[in-house]
């Protein structure tokens, strides 16, 4: 849990709260600011691809490991420049290090757990996206106080990234359970259920990220008060948390397919919310919904492509990570170029709002061949 804080919740996600202030300090512009997103997304695709092959067979804790380092010397590193090529460098590196940490570190808790008979933990895992979120929030609420500037939330986000991964090099020190550990896996079957979820897995990638990238800019467009957006980022940290258990309750009693679509719906009316609705609400309705969901579709959708792949669930696994990545790599460019065109975000979150419903239709009802 505290892994996905450190790679996740802060490593990919502080960018959101970070980004209005390096918008005004910079004079960056939507696009710009897209751009930068979508190269950390372009790493998690990279990633997620290099994941895929047997070379990292054995050596999962070391590339975890090495990932969550990198991860937390990178967040520190945006603090320390303010050219946009570095920028794009540096988050592509970073997008890379979260994936890594995502596939290999899920690997080793997933076997784990499974040796020991606790796969209801895994919920938890996921859960610690939403926490560092919420902590990432505090952290720039609290330094927002204090009259910083945005250089150090980066910094800041370094040395919560650092205190992370002690505790993890500590508490993860072997790998996957000897009875799971994978042996060479063979081709991933590509049945028309297997195909159906690595589109809507890649649609909802694109349908979340607009909204995940900038909600707290879209605050800031609203001129409800930078404190506001720190509470709306804790929100959407807090919700995030409690999401994967709280799901998972309905999705003993409906289905994984179920509840991905029903995540993709709900999601869709916070992004449209984020717009549509006026004042506090909106944003904060947003917020929620967003937490309240991305997390949980993001992992049952995982769990459901693993139930498709037979003995294949490590190529699954990078295979819908990199559907997912190419979602979010576009995601941003798309809605950067529509918000500076149309002078705000509600075009470009209309649309996510749409393509996640169409996720949401794709993905009902999918089913493993029996």
């Amino acid at each position: 849990m505290i892994a996905m804080a450190v790679a996740m919740g802060i490593g990919r996600f502080v960018y959101t709260p970070i980004l209005p202030g390096m918008m005004d300090g910079l004079g960056l512009s939507a696009s710009d600011a897209g751009l930068i997103a979508s190269a950390n997304y372009a790493g998690y695709l990279a990633g997620a691809i290099l994941a895929a092959g047997n070379w990292g067979q054995g050596r999962e804790r070391a590339i975890a490991m090495a990932g969550l380092a990198a991860s937390t010397v990178l967040a520190a590193a945006m603090g320390l420049t303010e050219s946009v090529a570095l920028f794009l460098a540096i988050r592509f590196l970073a997008g890379v290090a979260s994936a890594f940490v995502m596939i290999f570190l899920s690997t080793i808790i997933f076997s784990r757990l499974a040796a020991g008979g606790r796969n209801d933990l895994q919920a938890w895992h996921f859960g610690g996206v939403g926490a560092g979120i919420a902590v990432s929030s505090v952290m720039t609420g609290a330094l927002l106080l204090a009259g910083a500037e945005w250089q150090a939330s980066w910094l800041w986000s370094g040395v919560l990234s650092a205190a992370g991964f002690a505790v993890v090099f500590w508490l993860v020190d072997k790998g996957p359970a000897a009875a799971q550990r994978p042996v060479a896996e063979p081709a991933m079957p590509m049945s028309p259920a297997m195909v159906r979820i690595i589109l809507a897995y890649g649609l909802f990638g694109f349908g979340y990220i607009v909204t995940a990238t900038f909600l707290v800019a879209i605050v800031r467009q609203g001129d409800a008060g930078r404190l506001f957006e720190s509470v709306v980022w804790f929100a959407t940290g807090l919700a995030g948390f409690f999401s994967v258990w709280l799901w998972g309750k309905a999705v003993r009693r409906r289905g994984l397919a179920t509840i991905f679509a029903a995540g993709c719906v709900v999601e869709a009316v916070g992004v449209a919310a984020s717009v549509s609705v006026g004042g506090y609400a909106g944003p904060l309705i947003a917020g929620v919904l967003l937490g309240g969901t991305f997390i949980a579709v993001t992992a049952f959708g995982l769990q459901l492509g693993r139930q498709l792949a037979g003995e294949a669930p490590r190529r699954v696994l990078a295979l819908m990570t990199a559907a997912f990545g190419l979602g979010q790599i576009l995601g941003p460019i798309v809605a950067g170029l529509v918000a500076d065109r149309t002078g705000s975000f509600t075009a470009p979150s209309l649309l996510a709002a749409a393509t996640l419903l169409l996720s949401a239709i794709i993905g009902y009802g999918v089913r493993p061949q029996t």
